[in-house]
């Protein structure tokens, strides 16, 4: 938290792998930790953090509060899902956050694909379906969902 309130307009790409908010884990929630990531990230930068999982009550708050602090900061703010088996229930958040680009309007699948990457679990039609969310998920998110 210390080191990237001294940053200004420096990176393109924060990733925030944090524990749960809890703890020495909490700052990481924060509006203000929040603001001082929108403060050190470039007009082009994006901000990725982990949003808790909405299948339990406990979790499902926390990821409502990161959400609607991250969307008081970014004027893009989107949640994924992704399915991790370590982790509780096995289906977690994430949040994408960005001051410029909007991770469905701004993907050109034409370009990446021509690049002929072979990845074992990345394609675009995964990157658009993972922004697709369940009801009970957009529910909890209410207006703090795009």
């Amino acid at each position: 938290m210390k080191f990237v309130r001294s940053k200004k307009n420096e990176y393109d790409l924060i990733l925030v792998d944090s524990t749960d908010p809890v703890g020495p884990g909490e700052g990481l929630f924060t509006r203000e930790f929040y603001g001082n990531c929108y403060n050190a990230l470039s007009e082009s930068g994006i901000l990725v953090n982990q949003h808790e999982s909405p299948y339990y009550s406990f979790n499902a708050v926390a990821m409502q509060r990161a959400h609607r602090r991250i969307r008081e900061k970014f004027p893009i703010a989107r949640v994924y899902q992704a399915h991790i088996p370590t982790y509780p229930s096995g289906y977690w958040l994430f949040g994408f956050a960005s001051k410029k680009f909007d991770p469905i309007k701004d993907l050109d699948a034409v370009k990446w694909n021509a690049l002929n990457l072979k990845t074992k679990y990345y394609n675009t039609e995964l990157h658009v379906g993972c922004f697709a969310l369940p009801n009970y998920v957009k529910e909890l998110l209410k207006n703090d969902h795009e």
